[in-house]
């Protein structure tokens, strides 16, 4: 079996609370590369980040899915497995060797972390986003008899299954456009539980904003049905 380098792309914004024990939490569990996406942060995320191990990306265009991207580009090329976090401390780190666990063991090239199940603290996901998860859930198994519970962003899949997948989405639609291409591509999928945790500190870009939660409401819905179109007809 080749040898497996597994590598970690954080997107952050504002995080200077909760990026330097994340980062140190990833490389506690032997993840060397760490690369932190800072997307323009008006704090401390950048030096807080790269003095806790990380590579820090500077990504001033707007946009999660761009951030990924910029992750993903500055990959280095031994890298053979990605691991995808928040930075603000709500993806238990603890559950970082679950996440990887079915890819290291040959039985999966992509694996989600659902938030739905698991430990989760009290009012650690809105319950816009639990409602969210659970529209997306009905969508993927309808669509594509997938059965994925959630869109959360802890996953860990093979670089080379995900630089086949062609993703594109540059907005918060990027999670969920992964999961559509996983599932449309029959890729062998596990999804683990790993709950969630309230973040560390900060203030949510998303759930924590009504207007946000409208904007990210209504791009999950749009890239959900423009990509179920462009997919079939693929």
């Amino acid at each position: 079996m080749e040898p497996v380098t597994v590598a970690a792309i954080i997107p952050c914004l504002d995080e200077e609370v909760a990026i330097g024990q994340v980062v140190a939490a990833v490389r506690a569990h032997g993840i060397a590369t760490v690369i932190v996406v800072d997307g323009g942060s008006r704090d401390a995320t950048a030096a807080r980040a790269r003095l806790a191990g990380a590579t820090v990306v500077d990504e001033r265009r707007r946009g999660y899915g761009r951030a990924i991207q910029s992750g993903i580009e500055a990959l280095p090329p031994e890298v053979s497995v990605v691991l995808f976090l928040d930075g603000d401390g709500s993806d238990p780190p603890e559950r970082i060797p679950d996440v990887l666990a079915p890819i290291l063991a040959g039985r999966a090239d992509f694996v989600h972390g659902t938030r739905i199940e698991g430990d989760r603290e009290p009012d650690a996901l809105s319950p816009q986003q639990v409602a969210a998860g659970r529209i997306a859930q009905v969508l993927l198994r309808l669509f594509y008899g997938a059965r994925f519970s959630d869109m959360s962003p802890f996953r860990a899949i093979r670089r080379g299954t995900l630089d086949r997948l062609g993703m594109r989405e540059q907005t918060y639609g990027w999670n969920l456009e992964m999961l559509m291409r996983v599932a449309a591509a029959g890729i062998r999928s596990e999804e683990v539980a790993v709950g969630q945790r309230r973040r560390i500190g900060g203030v949510s870009k998303v759930s924590g904003n009504p207007r946000a939660v409208a904007a990210a409401s209504w791009t999950i819905a749009s890239t959900f049905l423009r990509l179920a179109v462009s997919l079939r007809r693929g």
